[in-house]
């Protein structure tokens, strides 16, 4: 028979219990799970030892089973207020942010590159994002409905509400993060060392990155009574332990240690070679001696024991294994240089693996006579040492700093004439980022088709900084904006999210106008089917628009009870709320299914009746309009989706239900009823 269409969001606790309960079954009694006995198995006893290592605050349980809810809320569709809906991959979303994670995990789940956000600082002032672990949604609509202005200090606990406002929404943030992610978070000093803490607990200690020193300001603050705060801190936690960064471009002054005193074809520096296993016990260190002079060339300082030809020879021979085992590109090193591989390696063997020392000088100087050399450079016409040559295109790009200057990444005065520049002179945000701050994240932390999700999107620089990079490198990055309907202090813009949308809308029109400006070398970058998204598709949290079966119970009942039962049972008749649209249920399938916030609709007319099609391959559909037979049922079926989820309305009857629902497995189709 159909099954329940299912309006709750993805159980995430009981998946992890599932794998635990797959992997160590003994492990768990009366379908609990036996923390002394896992403890046991993996090598962990367990001591009555209450003196542990943790880090607690004043309702961090209670925290806890806010990140562990599901959802009943949805999202709904608002296409007036967004841009390029039909074409855009990019997302806005109206609503607290802890709830719209809970609704993105199905959908979403590992799926996101890059989360940045910059939280409220605590600043001894309480903060809108209070969180009411039993009514969430009801919370929500209490703080939109009061004007979504932060209320002044009164509790005086402010460590413990900001922890208890970010533990659950970092917990949350991490299930979406993909394997390869990273998170980054703007915070200023009253919180860093707290936030530290509480990522080594959400992420694990072996997963902190950085903590980056972002230099704010372009000029010291006369006004400081104390010490001038001049850097802001930027944490970083990886997904797993093992992430490493994307490199940056190399700057001028990098380059400028390269050239070619030999006349080699390619720019080079030097350093000095090394051997394996020169530092042994007691300080005993075996010396490589220079093929020319016989002087010890390694090391070139220290202790050094004096050793006979054929422990000499030994060490050179091992030096020469070591130098080719880290050469690991001779095969192109010869074809640049027009000699081929095996004359590259008879070099090396002619300079160190001779039968005599005597042997060795020679075939250096023979080699050395010959010309330049691919890989090695003798100083002082081979009277001084061999050192290792390192090539300007080998070299890539430079790694990140753990400080971040505003010379490269932009300070907070710039990021506020970014906004001026947008608004024509008004700044409806107070405390915006600069966009080369968020260029500089993307880069090291982003591939060109990445999802980068902020759920403190603020004035959304993040979305600019997206869209501004993409337009750099041809790239088909996407955003997911969150931010709650706060007050604003513009008297143009109602709430925050009123500025950010807009500020996406001119930043876009911006980025275009200056993209078809000027010619943008994108020739070794496959531009053609991925043209500049500026567009996004705003969503707005909402209670479910499915129906809910009223359980105030009647006891005794009288007359106008009965009546008010009644009236329930009418009003269950059609399953959907009378003030929501067709595309809001459409929508609130959609991502309860898992899939896509971007993913096409469309509409199909059988016979006076309507469903809507996901996708351009018809994945599933949704029908809801009365008068569902067999026979439109099967015409539905020709555009072969796996799944149709029907409204309980759809059908006049049981028979009529059960008819389908027999005909479409029978073409494979399964049907789920709202």
């Amino acid at each position: 028979m159909a099954t329940k269409f299912e309006p709750r969001t993805k159980d995430l606790e009981n998946m992890e219990l599932e794998k635990l309960r797959s992997v160590f079954p003994e492990c768990f009694a009366e379908d609990k799970l036996n923390i002394d006995k896992l403890l046991t198995i993996v090598g962990e006893h367990c001591l009555d030892d209450f003196e542990k290592y943790e880090f607690r605050w004043k309702g961090k349980s209670e925290a806890l089973l806010v990140a562990q809810q599901r959802s009943m809320a949805t999202l709904r569709p608002c296409v007036e207020e967004s841009v390029n809906w039909d074409e855009t991959k990019n997302l806005y979303i109206e609503g607290d942010n802890l709830e719209v994670m809970r609704l993105l995990q199905k959908s979403y789940h590992r799926q996101v590159k890059l989360i940045y956000i910059d939280p409220p600082y605590n600043t001894g002032h309480d903060f809108v994002y209070r969180d009411d672990w039993t009514d969430s949604l009801g919370n929500y609509k209490r703080i939109t409905e009061q004007g979504m202005r932060s209320n002044t200090e009164t509790g005086g606990r402010y460590h413990t509400e900001w922890l208890n406002m970010m533990y659950p929404r970092l917990r949350m943030a991490k299930h979406l993060l993909r394997d390869d992610g990273v998170m980054f978070i703007s915070i200023d000093d009253n919180e860093v060392h707290n936030l530290r803490k509480l990522c080594d607990e959400v992420f694990g200690e072996e997963c902190f990155v950085a903590d980056i020193s972002w230099q704010r300001t372009y000029s010291s603050r006369n006004d400081s009574l104390g010490v001038v705060v001049e850097v802001e801190h930027i944490l970083a936690y990886s997904r797993q332990p093992d992430w490493s960064p994307n490199k940056l471009p190399r700057t001028k002054e990098m380059d400028a240690k390269y050239s070619s005193p030999d006349g080699d074809d390619r720019l080079w520096t030097s350093s000095s070679i090394s051997a394996p296993g020169a530092v042994t016990h007691q300080g005993m260190v075996y010396a490589i001696q220079h093929p020319f002079s016989g002087e010890m060339i390694y090391p070139t300082t220290g202790r050094c024991w004096t050793l006979g030809q054929d422990q000499m020879l030994e060490n050179m021979r091992q030096w020469c294994d070591y130098e080719l085992r880290n050469i690991n590109d001779v095969k192109k090193r010869a074809d640049v240089c027009g000699i081929t591989e095996d004359a590259i390696r008879q070099d090396v063997k002619a300079i160190v693996l001779s039968n005599t020392l005597e042997v060795s000088r020679r075939n250096a100087q023979s080699v050395l006579d010959r010309g330049k050399w691919p890989y090695f450079y003798f100083t002082d016409g081979g009277k001084g040492g061999i050192r290792r040559k390192t090539y300007l295109d080998d070299m890539g790009g430079r790694l990140p700093t753990n400080f971040w200057p505003f010379s490269e990444v932009g300070h907070t005065d710039e990021a506020k004439k970014e906004v001026k520049a947008l608004f024509d002179g008004d700044i409806p945000f107070d405390t915006p980022k600069p966009v080369r701050l968020l260029e500089r994240i993307l880069t090291i932390s982003t591939d060109i088709d990445s999802i980068v999700l902020d759920f403190f999107s603020g004035s959304a620089t993040t979305a600019h900084a997206v869209m501004k990079k993409n337009a750099e490198d041809g790239g088909c990055r996407r955003f997911i904006m969150v931010q709650l309907p706060e007050a604003s202090t513009s008297s143009d813009y109602r709430t925050l999210c009123d500025i950010g949308r807009e500020r996406i809308r001119r930043a876009g029109a911006k980025i275009l106008e200056e993209q078809s400006n000027k010619q943008m070398d994108l020739s070794s970058i496959d531009t053609e089917d991925r043209p500049l998204d500026i567009g996004f598709r705003v969503f707005k949290l909402d209670t479910s628009n499915i129906k809910t079966w009223d359980t105030t119970p009647i006891n005794n009942p009288t007359p106008e009870q009965i009546d008010m039962l009644s009236q329930r049972l009418n009003d269950m008749i059609d399953c959907v709320k009378p003030d929501r649209t067709d595309l809001d249920m459409v929508y609130e399938v959609l991502i309860k299914l898992g899939n896509d916030l971007c993913e096409s609709v469309t509409p199909i007319e059988i016979d006076g009746v309507t469903a809507y099609a996901m996708r351009d391959d018809c994945l599933f559909m949704v029908c809801l309009d009365k008068g569902v037979t067999v026979e439109i049922a099967e015409q539905l079926a020709e555009y072969a989706p796996g799944l149709i989820v029907f409204g309980d309305k759809c059908f006049e009857d049981t028979t009529t239900l059960a008819n389908v629902d027999l005909a479409l497995k029978d073409m494979g189709i399964d049907i789920q009823i709202i």
